[in-house]
């Protein structure tokens, strides 16, 4: 009897103390303190740093247009459906290996009021190919609004020697 009752009041001791630990600096949880968030300005307001800044400047040309290459064979399309609109979403193979900066580059040409017509490029350098496809394989995705979508009926992803289609 007499364990279970010092037993009892030191349980009770350790548990009413943990109130003060809670706010001590014994408590690890406490060591780096609170996160804070804080907006980001350059003097002329908010800044949403993910967008970047247009610098104005007759010395500064306009971006160039972007110049890579036709993939080889574009392998998988997916149309994810998100809130808001909808993720495009392709896979294909190129035809050198070390693809980079690839992206679904719209193709004005082909694009009428319901077909939406992308072209999957990259920068491909003039390494050799293998003969897995693994190294070769790359991933681009582009998100479109539910008002970008609204008349769309079919969306194709155009490569070097294939063409996917999704239709709705």
């Amino acid at each position: 009897m007499q364990k279970a009752l010092s037993a009892l009041v030191v349980s009770a001791l350790v548990l009413a103390s943990c109130g003060t630990i809670r706010e001590s600096r014994l408590n690890p949880f406490n060591w780096f303190g609170r996160s804070q968030a804080t907006v980001v300005t350059d003097g002329t307001g908010a800044v949403n740093p993910l967008i970047p800044r247009r610098r104005a400047s007759i010395f500064r040309p306009e971006a160039a247009a972007y110049s890579g290459q036709l993939i080889g064979e574009v392998s998988e399309l997916l149309i994810e459906r998100r809130p808001g609109g909808a993720v495009i979403r392709a896979t294909g193979v190129s035809d050198r290996l070390g693809p980079f900066e690839a992206k679904l580059v719209k193709n004005d040409d082909e694009t009428d009021a319901d077909t939406l017509t992308y072209d999957m490029r990259a920068y491909q350098p003039a390494n050799p190919t293998t003969q897995s496809d693994w190294p070769r394989t790359v991933t681009v995705a582009v998100y479109l609004t539910d008002q970008e979508l609204r008349d769309i009926r079919e969306i194709r992803v155009k490569s070097a020697r294939k063409i996917q289609t999704s239709r709705r």
